[in-house]
């Protein structure tokens, strides 16, 4: 599923390729991709040009030079954009099509249709009503404090709530735990203030290292988890090497937290002092 890097590699693609061109028409191959209506949509944007940007967790919020025109897209498991010039075949998939004037086009690449476009008149009023919380790169320190003092929820799940951190997925609630040496399993609200400390510096370098390196997981540092976890899908040759902490060496657990599949190192990430 395409979580905050991915997402913020998308944001820059639209970015770089399709601000400040009319837009002269919209092909929507299925209406039930929309959260607003075909017809509203086509009106809103038909002549529009996007201005610019702004992501917020998963979601990406597109300006357009419209006053309360807004586009939100949300990339669902698979979702993804493809610019491309008319002259071109059509991506597969892109079930949504922006046709601008020069003769480029943008296509809202859907493989597996839990993908969403529509129209917000108010950012902050749709994450308000949505509860979608802060951005997780936006996160400070006092911000998590704050946040996670009434949670007693282990704290894999909080940071999977999107109203905690906005845009972490599992993957990256296990590389966040495993780089602040934090259990999975302790209870959000029990953790310390030097907890909380290392778990915002760990937001911050996994998810910039993250979308430097465009979310090519086979790129990230050696001391990453990512290369533990992945084991079982991996296409690397020898796979037992990667069952390792890259830490201490230690063998990495694998067990389930709210129903989600998570790793981490029981040497590094002690659930107490006698564990």
């Amino acid at each position: 599923m395409p979580e905050l890097p991915e997402v913020e590699g998308y944001r820059q693609y639209l970015e770089a390729t399709s601000l400040h061109q009319p837009i002269d028409d919209l092909d929507v191959e299925d209406t039930k991709l929309l959260t607003t209506d075909p017809m509203l949509l086509l009106e809103a944007l038909r002549g529009a040009s996007f201005t610019g940007t702004r992501r917020v967790g998963k979601n990406l919020f597109v300006y357009t030079d419209r006053p309360g025109v807004i586009v939100r897209m949300h990339f669902g498991m698979t979702g993804d954009l493809a610019y491309y010039h008319q002259s071109l075949d059509r991506p597969r998939h892109a079930r949504i099509v922006f046709r601008f004037r020069g003769g480029y086009h943008l296509g809202f690449i859907c493989p597996r249709k839990f993908e969403r476009i529509g129209i917000v008149h108010d950012i902050e009023t749709f994450l308000r009503e949505k509860k979608i919380g802060k951005d997780a790169l936006e996160l400070t320190a006092a911000d998590l404090e704050i946040v996670l003092a009434s949670r007693k929820t282990p704290i894999k799940s909080a940071l999977l709530d999107q109203q905690v951190a906005a845009g972490v997925g599992n993957w990256i609630a296990d590389e966040l735990l495993f780089h602040a040496r934090i259990h999975p399993l302790k209870p959000a609200h029990q953790l310390t203030t030097a907890e909380i400390e290392a778990l915002q510096v760990a937001i911050q370098e996994v998810l910039l290292t993250a979308i430097a390196k465009e979310a090519r997981y086979a790129d990230f540092p050696a001391s990453y988890l990512i290369h533990a976890r992945a084991w079982d899908t991996s296409p690397y040759e020898d796979t037992q090497q990667h069952l390792n902490c890259p830490r201490c060496g230690t063998l990495i657990n694998n067990i389930r937290v709210g129903g989600r599949a998570t790793y981490f190192c029981p040497n590094c990430q002690r659930l107490g002092p006698n564990d």
